[in-house]
């Protein structure tokens, strides 16, 4: 009688630990999302400076403002692009700390969602020998 006490709450324990799995994977996918919205905007932002550093100084440059396009310094403008740049690579780097932290969790989650599990079919094994 204790051992199908003890099974029905392994299988609860690997339950949660499936679920939490579930959400870190979750977790990971959207991590990976936002990662691939900033890495387009990086290229996109490097491919301005780019055009940027090809004008001319007394270029005009203009922003878009709503539906307005308003004239901007040129200096002005390099500088903003360059701030963006330095922003979205730091919001990078901090995106790949949290999935490196998030595959850590999901690999123990993993280990422990194993060890359940033998630990389940010991038991089993244990009951059916009886």
């Amino acid at each position: 009688m204790g051992s199908t006490a003890a099974l029905k709450e392994l299988q609860r324990d690997l339950e949660n630990k499936a679920n939490d799995l579930s959400k870190l994977q979750k977790d990971i996918a959207k991590n990976h999302q936002v990662r691939k919205k900033y890495t387009i905007q990086l290229g996109e932002n490097e491919l301005v400076l780019k055009e940027l550093d090809l004008l001319n100084e007394d270029a005009n440059v203009y922003k878009l403002i709503g539906p307005v396009l308003v004239k901007q310094d040129l200096a002005e403008a390099n500088a903003n692009v360059r701030k963006r740049i330095e922003y979205i690579s730091a919001e990078l780097k901090r995106l790949d700390a949290t999935l490196q932290d998030l595959e850590e969790k999901q690999n123990s989650k993993k280990e422990a969602i194993f060890k359940v599990q033998q630990r389940i079919q010991s038991l089993q094994a244990g009951k059916g020998k009886a």
